[in-house]
Parts: structure tokens; C-alpha cells; sequence
């Protein structure tokens, strides 16, 4: 189950794998561009990771071989790093998990490389939308399932495809805990988020198929009809009013 933090240290520490995070994932706004490879992004995350004080999370995570998931246009999650070149028109979902002082951090952007169409933008800004929508619901008292369809709405209002395949966690001093946050109302529905309860939303749309492949790398996640996807993800904690974001820089 996912950690309910108890006392100033245990939130200082939780704060601080987070806010490498963020930090990390606002520089990257200046580093994504046409002509940067995924692996020059990857060894970027990497060093950063290193230079702040924390160890990349995903990094031999379940053998992953790489600091940070780098997905572009298709591939919705999981993607591995390396020779492919990002162009204008595409965009690229950068997922970063850190380890420090015993807690983990975790979050999610999707960039837009060069300039992007009209319905590729939409895709980006709606999934962007839905997960500070699911955040506005994460209250003290609340189920999970209130979360769950505020993210599911903002897709359905879009037309937008809600990857189930994926879902957002607990999270703290395991990379990956119960309960599991969906973006459609799933089987935690019931759930009632408590003060200090952290968790991490992270939703993943597409504009067509939400059914995934998963390819021969054993690890990169493509929508089944190769049409484009969005991932953003914050880590969040509940308090006693608005959720507090770890993940904002």
C-alpha cells in the first residue's frame, strides 16, 4: 500500500526525490528540440539524476536499461532511449523516476518537438488537462473513483482513446504501490484517499486505438494503430485541502 506520510522528515525526504523531478523535467524544456537523438536526452536525465544527489529509479528497474523512458509519437510509455531523432511535428512523453534518502520520485511530460498540428497540440493540452483535473479531485475523503472519471471525461469530451493497459500508483518507498490509479472508473473506485496518502496520476491518451502492442524490445508500449499518444504524470500528496504536487517546479 501506498505510504502515508507521518512526520516532517518522511515529507522532506518525499519532497525531495520529487522536486529533482521537476527540476529535471523543466530543464528539458530547453534541451528538446528537432535534432536531439532520445539517447542524448536519456544521458541528460542521467547525469542530472547524479549531479542532484539521487539514483535514476527506472535505471535496472526490472532490467530496464536506461535513466529515463523516452516515447515518441506512437509509443505511449517505456520507450528506450537511443538513435532515433526527434524532427518537428513529433512529440515525446519524457518519464523520470528517482531514488533519495529512501524515497522515490516520479513524473511525466510530453514535449512538442518543433511545431505540431492542430490535432496532435489538442491531444497534449486535453491529456495535460486531465491530469490537474484528476488532481483537483484528490481531496481528503474522496474516492478514487471520483479521480478516476475526472481524467476519463476530460478524454471523452476530447474523443480522445484512455490507455487501460497503464495506470497510475502509489508510490513512496516502493517505485510502485497499491492502489492503482486508472483513468477510467476501474477496480479501486471504492478507495478513500486519507491525509498523506501519495500517490502518483498519470494519464495516457491517444487519437484513435487505446489498445497497445508492446514491441520486440520487450519493453517500449506503441498504440496498436501507430496513432499518436500523450502521458503526463505528477506525483501528489493528499492533505487536508488541495493536494499538494511533488512534482512542480
Amino acid at each position: 500500500m501506498a505510504i502515508e506520510l507521518k512526520d516532517d522528515n518522511e515529507v522532506k525526504s518525499m519532497e525531495q526525490s520529487n522536486r529533482i523531478v521537476a527540476v529535471i523535467l523543466k530543464e528539458l524544456e530547453g534541451i528538446v528540440k528537432p535534432g536531439v537523438s532520445t539517447a542524448d536526452i536519456d544521458r541528460f536525465v542521467d547525469s542530472r539524476i547524479s549531479e542532484m544527489g539521487a539514483i535514476p529509479a527506472f535505471k535496472g528497474y526490472k532490467g530496464y536499461p536506461s535513466a529515463a523512458c523516452v516515447s515518441v509519437n506512437e509509443e505511449i510509455v517505456h520507450g528506450i532511449p537511443g538513435k532515433r531523432v526527434l524532427k518537428s511535428g513529433d512529440i515525446v512523453s519524457v518519464d523520470i523516476g528517482t531514488y533519495c534518502n529512501n524515497f522515490y520520485g516520479d513524473g511525466c511530460v510530453t514535449y512538442c518537438v518543433g511545431k505540431v498540428d492542430e490535432d496532435t497540440a489538442k491531444l497534449v493540452e486535453a491529456t495535460k488537462e486531465a491530469l490537474y483535473a484528476g488532481i483537483d479531485r484528490c481531496r481528503k475523503g474522496n474516492r478514487l473513483g471520483q479521480v478516476s472519471r475526472a481524467i476519463y471525461d476530460v478524454a471523452a469530451k476530447n474523443r480522445l482513446g484512455v490507455v487501460r493497459a497503464f495506470v497510475g500508483h502509489g508510490i513512496g518507498r516502493k517505485l510502485h504501490e497499491d492502489p492503482q490509479v486508472s483513468n477510467y472508473v476501474g477496480p479501486w473506485s471504492e478507495f478513500i484517499l486519507e491525509k498523506g496518502l501519495v500517490i502518483a496520476l498519470e494519464p495516457m491518451f491517444t487519437l484513435g486505438d487505446y489498445r497497445v502492442s508492446i514491441l520486440r524490445d520487450g519493453w517500449t508500449a506503441v498504440t496498436r494503430d501507430r496513432s499518436f499518444a500523450a502521458h503526463f504524470e505528477h506525483t501528489i500528496a493528499v492533505t487536508d485541502g488541495e493536494a499538494k504536487i511533488l512534482t512542480l517546479s
